[in-house]
């Protein structure tokens, strides 16, 4: 294990809900998304981490959620994206294959977060400290994430804690007001509800 990655466990502890990854997939993304994720994989699979706040994904799966947010945008014009993780609360991470980790969408605030690529940092080295540098912080929601998983219970690999009413259509920033959801589904809902806001960071 690399020492990022350990890191990484060190602060959302083991992971829970874990799901093989077929070799098959693994073939299908080798040259798409760096040897240093697939090697993620097949160690510890797709899975949640710290409770379900932050899950690694089969971006096959979220594939409808990724058109669904950025397929009328210029962004897939510049480069062929995969989602590759998400929060609970529907944050998703993408991973462009020839800029890497320069784009994520924070769906419930139909935000997408842009930074321009740094070419001179190797990919499965810029993997690593993706997974290095995450907070949990950044993928909870106004400290709703345990609140939530008490009163809600512990999502599975499918679901998020999705704001209903949505916010988009006025719903509140409430403990209240989020529900479990089918996540990909629930994505791809958000997504019609409101323009894309793009932020560059």
């Amino acid at each position: 294990m690399d020492e990022d990655f350990a890191l990484f466990l060190t602060h959302f502890g083991p992971p829970i809900d874990r799901r093989y990854v077929p070799p098959s997939t693994i073939d299908r993304y080798r040259g798409k998304l760096p040897d240093q994720l697939l090697a993620y994989w097949e160690e510890y699979g797709w899975c949640g981490y710290a409770d379900g706040l932050f899950w690694t994904v089969n971006p096959q799966e979220y594939e409808p959620a990724l058109e669904a947010w950025i397929g009328e945008t210029p962004f897939m014009e510049q480069d062929a994206y995969h989602v590759i993780a998400r929060s609970a609360f529907g944050t998703l991470y993408l991973w462009g294959e020839e800029t890497g980790d320069t784009l994520s969408v924070m769906a419930p605030a139909s935000t997408c977060f842009t930074s321009p690529p740094d070419d001179d940092i190797d990919r499965d080295f810029q993997m690593r400290l993706f997974f290095g540098g995450m907070s949990r912080g950044a993928n909870d929601v106004e400290g709703l994430f345990a609140p939530a998983l008490q009163q809600l219970g512990r999502l599975a690999h499918d679901e998020m804690y999705g704001f209903v009413p949505a916010l988009a259509l006025g719903g509140a920033l409430t403990l209240s007001n989020l529900r479990k959801v089918k996540a990909v589904e629930h994505l791809v809902i958000l997504a019609q509800l409101a323009p894309l806001h793009v932020t560059e960071i």
